[in-house]
């Protein structure tokens, strides 16, 4: 699943071929995966997901980031309740009912699929992420938009100019933090 993402946000293959031979590296390090959740401006919700060698390190960062932004950090499950874990596929070149018919011929069960501009968007179960995956491989379908597991916020919040400038900041610190895999949250960013 992590090679098919990498594919689709066209990462390099010598940086591909790198992560895999430093993951099968005997090395003595461990990492941990985890999750943080908190606050930003107006009432905004964020979780952040990373990979770290070093938690408390991580857990000072992506809290400074928060503070330093007009944000502060939850306790575990404070936001997450308000995002639904999903699998989505972007596919061009087909229509939607091309998109349903392909997947119920194979028998495989959806939450939703959306016809957004030049594109189809598929929603399922996190766990159908490799179901749906190989029924569009087995209708010839390989290149996808957007092939990924995430969080789905159920609700977007809509913000004021500045409180929308306050939280872009907020994110962008929390983006370029080492350990951060991930930042998902309910804003509707501006154009």
């Amino acid at each position: 699943m992590v090679l098919e993402r990498a594919k689709t946000y066209s990462v390099p293959r010598a940086i591909i071929d790198r992560a895999i031979e430093k993951a099968k590296g005997g090395s003595e390090e461990s990492y941990d995966e985890l999750r943080y959740e908190g606050f930003g401006p107006n009432g905004s919700m964020v979780i952040v997901d990373t990979l770290t060698n070093n938690v408390n390190r991580t857990a000072s960062d992506v809290r400074a980031a928060f503070g330093k932004n007009g944000g502060n950090m939850g306790v575990s499950g404070s936001v997450s309740y308000m995002f639904d874990h999903t699998a989505v596929f972007g596919i061009e070149g087909k229509s939607e009912e091309e998109v349903l018919e392909l997947l119920m011929e194979a028998d495989v069960d959806v939450r939703d699929i959306i016809a957004e501009e030049d594109s189809v968007i598929v929603y399922a179960e996190p766990d159908q992420f490799h179901v749906v995956q190989e029924a569009f491989k087995n209708a010839g379908i390989t290149e996808f938009t957007v092939a990924e597991l995430t969080m789905l916020a159920q609700n977007e919040l809509e913000l004021p100019e500045e409180a929308q400038a306050q939280f872009e900041k907020m994110i962008d610190a929390i983006e370029d933090l080492e350990d951060v895999q991930q930042v998902y949250h309910n804003v509707e960013l501006a154009e």
